[in-house]
C-alpha cells in the first residue's frame, strides 16, 4: 500500500530535529575537551611569553565544547521548520514523498 506525505508540521520538525542536533552536538563535547587540554599543554610548553595563557585556551576548547550541543540544537530547530516549510510549499506543486506501508 502506498501513501503519500502531503505536510510536515513545522513545529515538531523543529522539536524533533533540535533534539537530534543537540544529541549530535554532544558528540563534540570530549573532542573539544581534549583540544583544550592538549593546547593548555602545548602551550605551557613552549613558554612563549606572546602566546595566551594555558587556562584560557583550555577554559575557551570547553566552553564551546558545552555550548556545541546548544548551538547544534537551536539551528537544528530553526532549520526543522524551514525545511518543512519549504517541503509543505513543494509538495503542493509536486505531491509530497510517496512511500510503501504495510
Amino acid at each position: 500500500m502506498k501513501r503519500r506525505i502531503r505536510r510536515v508540521t513545522p513545529l515538531q520538525a523543529g522539536k524533533m530535529l533540535g533534539v537530534l542536533y543537540g544529541c549530535m552536538g554532544l558528540l563534540f563535547l570530549p573532542f573539544f575537551a581534549l583540544a583544550g587540554v592538549a593546547g593548555a599543554f602545548v602551550q605551557h610548553a613552549q613558554q612563549n611569553q606572546q602566546a595566551v595563557p594555558a587556562a584560557l585556551t583550555a577554559g575557551v576548547m570547553l566552553g564551546l565544547g558545552f555550548l556545541m550541543p546548544i548551538i547544534y540544537a537551536v539551528f537544528g530547530f530553526l532549520f526543522g521548520i524551514i525545511g518543512a516549510a519549504i517541503y509543505n510549499l513543494s509538495a503542493r506543486w509536486l505531491g509530497g514523498i510517496e512511500v510503501e506501508v504495510e
